[in-house]
């Protein structure tokens, strides 16, 4: 099986990844590239109707979709990204693509979540087991359903659903991350963390680029879920990202595959 090692990410970037559990890469992604993603997760949501999302979870209040690697060759551009996946690499190691999903909060919505962990996931003896890149299709802003965050909180290890009284209300640490469309958030999954309402008239659109530690099972278990003719065209790169040509484990072998915290 090949091994790849990506471009170490900026010192800064690693100390606020070590530190405060997440990274705000602004203004990262092309406008070009970001209008076509656009383009394509509406073309999908359009496509795809009440059914959409149901691949892997539907949630109120919110357009979702799933299983994106086997729906275009944009989505696998995404995953391959070489700056999140040199910050991948920084968390968690060696490593591997657990799910690619989209998520649009829906105008004057009560889209927002209780703060979790992604997964439900506590690190282990060796660290970290998942992280995740939100690629902002949309603006990021208070008010339309952007990510609150508590700084620091990837290294409680605590649950926010046994540590808190109410995991849906503010917390005195919680920030607000605000970002400009084509920005990228990435954050060790065990941060404490929740989408927000959005209140404005416009939906809040967002890629959930979830990785997991390679010895974990992927959300969605990728060597099922893509079709032949996406596994044929992949790159040797692509494979060994997507583990498609991993020995599955037991969990993902049964189709017993984890959850990514409330939803991601």
């Amino acid at each position: 099986m090949p091994s790849f090692n990506y471009p170490l990410p900026k010192f800064s970037h690693q100390v606020q990844l070590n530190e405060r559990g997440f990274v705000v890469l602004g203004n990262t992604v092309e406008k070009a590239c970001v209008s076509r993603l656009v383009d394509e997760v509406e073309r999908l949501w359009s496509l795809e109707g009440n059914a959409a999302g149901a691949e892997f979870k539907q949630e109120s209040n919110t357009r979702r979709l799933a299983n994106l690697v086997d729906k275009s060759s944009l989505f696998r551009d995404v995953v391959e990204f070489t700056p999140v996946l040199s910050l991948m690499q920084h968390v968690l190691g060696d490593f591997k693509l657990s799910s690619l999903n989209a998520r649009s909060a829906n105008p004057f919505a009560l889209s927002g979540q209780p703060l979790h962990c992604d997964g439900g996931y506590l690190p282990d003896r060796l660290g970290p087991l998942v992280a995740n890149a939100i690629w902002c299709l949309d603006d990021f802003t208070s008010r339309n359903g952007s990510l609150r965050v508590v700084p620091g909180s990837h290294l409680y290890r605590q649950l926010p659903e046994v540590a808190l009284d109410d995991p849906t209300a503010p917390h005195p640490d919680e920030i607000i991350v605000e970002a400009s469309a084509g920005s990228l958030i990435v954050i060790n999954a065990h941060l404490w963390h929740s989408g927000m309402d959005n209140q404005t008239e416009q939906p809040r659109r967002a890629l959930h680029a979830y990785y997991c530690r390679r010895d974990q099972p992927q959300q969605q278990f990728q060597q099922r879920m893509l079709s032949e003719q996406t596994q044929a065209k992949a790159t040797s790169r692509l494979r060994h990202i997507l583990a498609l040509d991993d020995s599955p484990l037991p969990a993902e072998n049964y189709g017993s595959n984890s959850v990514s915290g409330f939803l991601d």
